[in-house]
């Protein structure tokens, strides 16, 4: 049965898309059968991870009940991956029926027992197919920089989690937050982290202890269709993620003490 984790954070521009391929290319290369799912309208996590979402059915078909999760799934160059497209931006107007938060949920339930791991890309934003992301998921990874205005993303984002939890999905845990792009000598980082660890005490969960640099590797690889795992293994970055994925994988969704 895939442990399902989803990468999420309403503010853009925090490297959820990147953490998402890195978390992929990591798996794969530790042997674990890994499927991504792009929930993004546009469509980044499909086109770094080397796969198509014109002449092909894409994760908006599955939501809308057009074809099953099965027939959505891809091989890309480093896994299996549901693509997404600009249609998936209109589904929130299209997502009306009873029960609309559980559909990506019940879809992943027919895959599960052939995946060791299934990430989930979320979109910028608090919609439908971020509570259908967290309703189908054990776990959140939650990506930021060491930014104010990340910051108060994350701070928001903890009511529709404490929501989701309570309406929808009980046993979803916060595997953590992951500072991104992480600059040590900056006065601000230092109080940003400190402020980012109390928002994560309330929600029972942590900051990982890897903390992922700025790299120029990390902005290149998606152009071409890699994650930064195989465009430059021997990075800094690289290294940083590898340290990341093992302890999140080793956390299992729960906090550590």
């Amino acid at each position: 049965m895939a442990r399902t984790i989803a990468v999420t954070n309403q503010k853009g521009g925090v490297g959820k898309t990147t953490t998402c391929s890195a978390i992929c290319g990591c798996l794969a290369q530790m042997g674990k059968r890994v499927l991504a799912v792009d929930l993004d309208p546009q469509g980044n996590l499909s086109f770094s991870l080397g796969v198509e979402a014109d002449d092909s059915f894409t994760i908006y078909d599955v939501l809308k009940g057009n074809c099953e999760l099965s027939d959505a799934i891809q091989q890309g160059g480093v896994c299996d991956v549901v693509p997404s497209n600009i249609l998936l931006s209109g589904l929130e107007l299209e997502m009306t029926g009873v029960g609309r938060e559980y559909v990506l949920s019940e879809q992943l339930g027919m895959v599960k027992d052939s995946y060791d791991f299934i990430i989930l890309d979320t979109p910028p934003a608090l919609s439908v197919l971020t509570i259908n992301a967290y309703t189908a998921s054990d776990e959140l990874v939650i990506p930021m920089l060491c930014e104010i205005l990340s910051l108060q993303g994350i701070a928001q984002l903890k009511q529709t989690i404490f929501a989701v939890q309570r309406y929808y999905n009980k046993s979803l845990k916060v595997a953590g937050i992951l500072l991104n792009k992480y600059n040590s000598h900056f006065m601000l980082t230092r109080e940003v982290e400190e402020l980012a660890a109390m928002i994560a005490e309330q929600l029972d969960s942590r900051i990982f202890k890897t903390r992922i640099s700025a790299s120029v590797a990390i902005a290149e690889a998606p152009a071409h269709g890699e994650s930064i795992m195989t465009y430059s293994p021997k990075s800094k970055s690289a290294q940083e993620y590898k340290s990341f994925v093992k302890e999140l994988i080793g956390a299992g969704g729960k906090r550590k003490k």
